[in-house]
């Protein structure tokens, strides 16, 4: 069912992995903010991942709200998703340790800790799926 609470979750954090990276900076600049998706224009690879990732995410949590007839199925994506997140976390991490002229970058934005709230909405939604799972197993043993 699409109307369950885990849908809505799962449509939040794909709007926050795939729509606020166009809102939210990652970090500014002496004169400039540095959004996502300006990374793709980056000559650096390790700087092209991070936008890709972030798509990534906002496809896998967007597909996974589909997959509301197969409730392991459904659990077992939003894992992939949070796993996704979080190696997200961690490149812009190291990012942001490592680039080079930190005097010019000590601005970090509010882009950065978006992976994080998605971890978060998404572990709302395998919370709600789990739930739903065992709901369903208990009705099964009563007949």
């Amino acid at each position: 069912m699409i109307q369950r609470i885990q849908s809505i979750y799962l449509l939040l954090a794909s709007v926050v992995s795939g729509g606020l990276i166009m809102v939210f900076n990652l970090w500014e600049n002496l004169k400039n903010e540095v959004y996502a998706l300006d990374l793709f224009l980056r000559e650096s690879i390790l700087l092209n991942i991070i936008p890709l990732l972030f798509l990534l995410s906002a496809i896998v949590s967007l597909v996974a709200i589909f997959l509301f007839k197969n409730r392991k199925l459904q659990f077992v994506v939003g894992r992939i998703s949070i796993l996704i997140n979080l190696f997200l976390l961690g490149l812009l991490i190291y990012v942001s340790l490592t680039l080079p002229g930190e005097v010019s970058i000590s601005e970090k934005g509010i882009g950065m800790f978006l992976p994080i709230l998605a971890i978060l909405l998404i572990v709302l939604a395998n919370k709600a799926i789990k739930k739903d799972e065992d709901l369903v197993k208990s009705v099964d043993r009563l007949r």
